[in-house]
């Protein structure tokens, strides 16, 4: 178990300034950055961009999830069990207290959070002031993928709620899936893996194992899920044979797309639909660790193909839709963070299809766990490590 609460002599926020870009003719007014941010690469040159990267705090211990409040601070999830608030005006970073003990074993620990949509973020505590988050539960031996939200009181943390857990408790350490994400109507997607040990669970209809789900912003069923209907298959269950999501962003368009954990490769970026099998294990694009022979079938009957495949080991984790006009040809265009790739792609989305993929970043900050577009325009990535960083993506022409 690991408490919340531990404090960070090691992190670093570095004092910010502002800066004004000029883009299109037009000025992104107000921007912030950071003076004595340290400036991993000030040309990094793109299609149609040229960007500059600043890692802008530094100290994080596995860091899973970033979120942005409405004053200008941001949130940080850190696999450990901390729940940390970074302030840029004052540089203050502060582990905030009341988080629930989490299992920090393999892939385990806190992970996404995300914001209720109607957040407001005012001195006390709103109607709607609350922070998602998931974490694997301790039971016993085992854990469960679980979502919890908590109480935003302006400058500490309220009441906890737990909203749901998986249905079955498994071997700690793998495939959690626990990406959240929003869809337009005001339910809640949330991404299970299929716990690692048993594959087939993500095929198993009574099982929430390798599955996304929708929930209600209090965790119960939406009345229109796509198996309340069906006695045999889990209410909450919104899609199958999904490995094990830890990409996923609803975009612009009201659209969810998943990037998916293949095994040896075989990593997938997936249009998630209402009521859909994506395939895993029966389908697979990817090879068995152990033999590297492939796992199940190219395609099958009733089972939804990936809409892209990427190349080699990806590991997907983090994916965002470009909306800031301040990214030209980017706006609409998907990036895609890679762990074991430390890689960044932009993937350029046509009649459903990928119709370009650019690489962007390669080795150049470390394993990305989180990709977010910022409040202030800019593409904010969280560096999975024992010292994780916290970087932006500014464009500094077009």
């Amino acid at each position: 178990m690991h408490y919340a609460n531990k404090s960070h002599s090691t992190r670093h926020w570095l004092a910010p300034g502002i800066r004004v870009a000029v883009i299109s003719g037009a000025i992104l007014a107000a921007t912030m950055s950071n003076a004595n941010a340290e400036v991993i690469q000030t040309s990094l040159e793109t299609e149609h961009l040229t960007l500059s990267i600043e890692r802008i705090a530094e100290g994080f211990e596995h860091p899973w999830a970033i979120a942005f409040l409405p004053d200008g601070r941001s949130l940080v999830s850190e696999r450990s069990g901390q729940l940390t608030l970074v302030d840029p005006e004052s540089g203050e970073t502060r582990s905030l207290e009341g988080m629930p003990d989490v299992s920090t074993q393999g892939q385990g620990g806190l992970l996404d959070i995300v914001l209720h949509p109607d957040f407001k973020g005012g001195n006390g505590a709103g109607d709607n002031d609350w922070i998602y988050f998931t974490w694997s539960k301790p039971d016993d031996n085992n854990t469960r993928s679980a979502l919890s939200r908590v109480q935003w009181l302006g400058d500490e943390l309220g009441e906890v709620e737990h909203l749901f857990e998986q249905d079955r408790a498994s071997g700690p350490g793998r495939h959690y899936g626990s990406r959240l994400a929003w869809l337009p109507d005001g339910t809640l997607l949330m991404s299970i893996g299929d716990r690692g040990s048993e594959p087939p669970r993500a095929q198993a209809s009574d099982d929430h194992a390798g599955s996304t789900l929708r929930l209600t912003a209090t965790g119960g069923v939406p009345d229109d899920n796509p198996f309340v209907d069906d006695d045999a298959t889990l209410d909450e269950i919104y899609t199958m044979g999904n490995r094990n999501i830890q990409g996923m962003t609803v975009m612009s368009n009201g659209q969810a797309w998943v990037s998916e954990h293949g095994p040896r490769t075989g990593d997938e970026l997936n249009h998630i639909e209402a009521g859909n099998n994506y395939g895993w294990p029966d389908v697979s694009q990817g090879n068995d660790y152990a033999t590297n022979e492939p796992i199940g079938e190219d395609s099958l009957p009733g089972m939804v193909n990936p809409v892209y495949v990427f190349e080699g080991r990806f590991a997907p984790a983090g994916l965002a839709e470009v909306t800031s006009d301040a990214f030209g040809e980017w706006k609409g265009n998907l990036l895609a963070g890679g762990l074991g790739s430390e890689k960044l792609l932009r993937l350029r989305l046509e009649n459903g299809n990928v119709a370009e993929e650019e690489l962007i970043l390669n080795g150049d900050i470390g394993r990305i766990r989180d990709v977010r577009q910022g409040p202030d325009d800019a593409i904010y990535l969280l560096t999975d490590a024992p010292q994780g960083g916290l970087y932006r993506l500014v464009p500094t022409n077009q």
